[in-house]
């Protein structure tokens, strides 16, 4: 290993340079003119990976952008470790944001600044210098390895879950190696080991056949706006609980180790002060911060529209109302079974002078959790402790991450969210950017991960 560590170091300015021909790339896979480009970026990829000694490498076509297969498989006595990512970015507006151009990368003050930079094609890049580190060094890979590149993670993985389930064979591995999330903090390394998942409906409220002068009808007409508005309200109760019957039926209760891991996470009050720009904050009052925001469900109202709105005053009874609303959802919640349930409560609160229906939206996602206690964990803090001295903290990650419960609930294997992010690095926004120092020590990391027993 310490070959293959010596190697990589040694060849760090020509991975760098590497990286910057991958970032020039546009492979902006929401906007259909970027389609040729998103192609382009695999087919890059695709040799990249060729090149540096993997096998049976493949473009696999989809309905929408290609995902890019390989794998080396001559380890007999080794796990294996299918390593997943994405090569598609976000859009760069507004483009007037960026100081440098995004897809002309620039680096400065130890920093390289891209669309992709850390949000993934850093990342992904870093697992093929490792894999290349090793393959160049010793002809050979501690581990067995597979790996797999989508090109539709930004625009929500539509064709994913139904390439996965085909191809569950191909796939087969110990454990899943992901690495696209970010640490707490430049001082903090973090390991997620749960996502939320997610269920979404709007809530339509219609009235009158069209809007009313408030002079004319106001008291002898329901007004859709404030019913609306009672319905929204009764989403919760007094203690900030979430409302809709059997909605916490199946919440997994924590455990006391993982209560206590918690424990050593350094959140704190002042952190979510300086961020939210409030002073007090909402939710389950027994549950901490961390826990509310990565281990407890909740029910979000995202938007609501109705009426005049307006510069200046319109006097009407709106002819009907609406609201976009997510719950973010935890083991051992079900989306569906949530999206029935937030229907029939809010049906049951419908009043009987008005029309009101709630639309399911087909895009869910599921839960993941990884236990905490799995050699895959173990390994990644050994990891990260060796190269940053460091103990790294395990979090419950409070967004979602659709490809990681696709790839847990097909394969039934421990899913390891080993990132090197940082959480100011202007993710989805202009001016991304990735720390050289952590591109640097996160292949080595890699390096060492692959060559830990068990791992």
């Amino acid at each position: 290993m310490e070959k293959t560590l010596d190697y990589a170091r040694a060849s760090q300015s020509r991975f760098l340079e590497q990286l910057v021909e991958f970032l020039r790339i546009p492979s902006i896979s929401t906007l259909p003119e970027y389609a040729s480009k998103v192609r382009f970026a695999a087919e890059w990829l695709a040799a990249e990976v060729a090149r540096i000694g993997m096998e049976h490498v493949q473009i696999f076509d989809t309905p929408g952008h290609p995902l890019v297969y390989a794998d080396w498989l001559h380890s007999e006595s080794a796990p294996t470790v299918l390593i997943y990512g994405h090569y598609d970015v976000q859009p760069v507006d507004p483009i007037e944001d960026w100081v440098s151009p995004p897809f002309d990368p620039e680096i400065r003050d130890g920093k390289i600044y891209a669309r992709g930079a850390t949000d993934d094609k850093g990342q992904v890049f870093m697992h093929l210098k490792a894999l290349d580190s090793c393959l160049q060094e010793n002809r050979e890979l501690p581990i067995n390895v597979k790996v797999i590149f989508e090109g539709e993670e930004e625009s929500g993985s539509v064709n994913l879950e139904n390439w996965v389930l085909d191809h569950t064979d191909l796939l087969t591995a110990d454990s899943v190696l992901i690495s696209d999330s970010s640490w707490l903090n430049s001082d903090q390394p973090t390991i997620p080991y749960s996502l939320r998942g997610i269920a979404a409906a709007e809530i339509h409220v219609y009235g009158p056949k069209h809007d009313l002068h408030s002079g004319g009808y106001g008291g002898t007409v329901h007004n859709p706006a404030s019913a609306l508005a009672t319905i929204i309200a009764a989403l919760h109760d007094e203690v900030d609980h979430v409302k809709i019957p059997g909605f916490y039926d199946r919440v997994r209760i924590l455990s006391a180790d993982e209560r206590a891991e918690l424990q050593r996470v350094p959140r704190h009050l002042e952190d979510w002060q300086r961020e939210t720009g409030l002073e007090k904050p909402w939710g389950e009052k027994r549950y901490s911060l961390i826990e509310r925001t990565g281990t407890r469900p909740t029910c979000e109202v995202n938007g609501m529209w109705s009426g005049f709105t307006g510069t200046g005053g319109k006097t009407i009874i709106p002819a009907e109302a609406h609201a976009k609303i997510t719950m973010r959802l935890v083991a051992d919640q079900d989306p569906f079974e949530i999206q029935q349930l937030f229907s029939k409560h809010v049906m049951g609160l419908a009043p009987d002078d008005l029309s009101v229906a709630v639309e399911t939206m087909p895009d869910v996602g599921w839960p993941a959790t990884t236990p905490i206690d799995c050699r895959e964990m173990i390994a990644a803090r050994e990891v990260y402790q060796t190269v940053w001295g460091i103990p790294a903290v395990l979090v419950p990650g409070g967004g979602s991450i659709p490809v990681v419960a696709t790839l847990q609930r097909a394969l039934d294997i421990p899913i390891l969210l080993m990132g090197f992010g940082l959480p100011d690095a202007g993710v989805h926004a202009p001016n991304e950017w990735f720390s050289l120092d952590q591109f640097e020590k996160g292949i080595e990391a890699l390096i060492r991960y692959y060559h830990l027993p068990d791992s």
